[in-house]
């Protein structure tokens, strides 16, 4: 058996390893899922084992893998919860972010990659971060909407940033191009907020339980179609899978709950029971870890790069913070904010690719943005404490904790 063929049995194995391991060390300390899928994904990698080498079919999938962690983070967002101040703020605080990103890149690189290692520090990964909000309870909390403020905007501004500042056309024109895809997803969300939907989720709720399984078809339509049109713009296709996201959301608005938290459901196993850990194993496997333990600049770029992160998107991150919030409740939104993966993977990517970011600085911010997935979420929850503590102390205190 070759490592293509093998990559098709270990990857499945590893996916069913990782929540085995995770639960079992939950007693003693609270790991997120994915910190073992990219642990056991560099074991089995070229970079220990050598059992699995990259291939097309799986990169393939982690891409597929990588745009529905982006379409579930979109779907999951209550715009309606986080519109108008606390968006601004979070947008003020990635602006900031994004100048104190840059003066880093200054300090680490000052050459063309400069861009690329701002875009990755100001990025936070709320695909990451809903999971771990969700199981604590806390997404329809105070504390939640501003993790989820600002978390919408460090994913979505990145991708923006991505999209103009690394395209291969002059700024003008990528913004230009930019500009003509977002008022083409505002029509589409204009038009799904407005038609009615009402065969459609009859249709939805008719082959909920049979082999058609419409609703799901149709996201999977919805997520190919406007990955396609981010594409045909030589945009990044995290983009298009962002606004399906947001756009199914909207469909599903007005639809039984029950049928939507059905249909939900089915997507959720199929994002984080398939095509998700797809992605975070394959991105241990391709990690470049020969090029971080060759250059001893870059191994120590990853702890000054993982602080980097913490204090840029951690200062960022106070720009949304109501008055009266307390020290323990702004370091724990601070630490969640400063959680980065995705983007960071897919914009070193991007760097390498295009030749403005070497193999071995781009391996100090994959390896800082693993850390900080492990590390900070695991920090931040501790801070923030028992979820039925916090209820009463929020019922008690109104004006003092989130």
């Amino acid at each position: 058996m070759g490592t293509g063929e093998a990559a098709l049995v270990l990857i499945p194995l590893l996916a069913v390893a990782a929540p085995l391991l995770a639960r079992g060390v939950r007693r003693a300390v609270r790991v997120p899922i994915i910190v073992f899928e990219l642990i056991l994904g560099i074991l089995i990698g070229p970079a220990v084992l050598g059992w699995v080498e990259p291939n097309i079919v799986i990169e393939r999938l982690g891409d597929l893998g990588l745009a529905m962690l982006f379409f579930m983070a979109g779907s999951e967002i209550d715009f309606r919860a986080i519109a108008g101040r606390p968006l601004v703020r979070a947008s003020l605080g990635w602006l900031a972010s994004l100048v104190l990103g840059i003066e880093v890149g200054l300090l680490v690189a000052p050459t063309e990659s400069v861009v690329v290692i701002a875009i990755a520090l100001s990025s936070t990964a709320l695909g990451t971060l809903m999971p771990i909000l969700r199981d604590a309870g806390e997404m329809h909390t105070a504390f939640g909407r501003v993790v989820t403020a600002i978390g919408s905007v460090g994913e979505f501004l990145p991708l923006i940033a991505i999209s103009v500042l690394l395209s291969t056309r002059r700024a003008p024109a990528a913004a230009a191009v930019l500009l003509a895809f977002v008022v083409l997803a505002v029509v589409i969300i204009f038009i799904a907020h407005r038609a009615q939907h009402g065969r459609l989720h009859g249709f939805v709720r008719a082959t909920l339980h049979t082999s058609d399984q419409f609703g799901v078809r149709f996201v999977i339509l919805l997520i190919a179609g406007l990955v396609g049109l981010s594409l045909v713009f030589d945009l990044d296709m995290l983009l298009g899978a962002f606004v399906a996201g947001a756009v199914w959301r909207i469909i599903m608005a007005r639809a039984p709950e029950e049928d939507a938290e059905a249909v939900n459901s089915k997507l959720e196993a199929i994002a984080f029971g398939f095509l998700v850990p797809v992605f975070f194993i394959y991105t241990g496997v391709t990690f470049d870890l020969g090029s971080l333990l060759a250059s001893p600049k870059a191994l120590a770029l990853v702890p000054l790069l993982l602080v980097a992160l913490l204090v840029i998107r951690g200062v960022a991150a106070q720009f949304s913070m109501p008055k009266g919030s307390g020290v323990r409740d702004r370091t724990a939104v601070g630490l969640l904010a400063a959680t980065g993966l995705p983007i960071i993977v897919a914009v070193t990517g991007i760097g390498v690719n295009e030749g403005v970011l070497d193999p071995a600085t781009a391996a100090a911010l994959v390896g800082a943005g693993m850390l900080s997935v492990l590390l900070y979420p695991l920090l931040a929850m501790t801070l923030r404490g028992d979820r039925s503590k916090i209820t009463a102390v929020e019922s008690g205190h109104p004006q003092g904790e989130l």
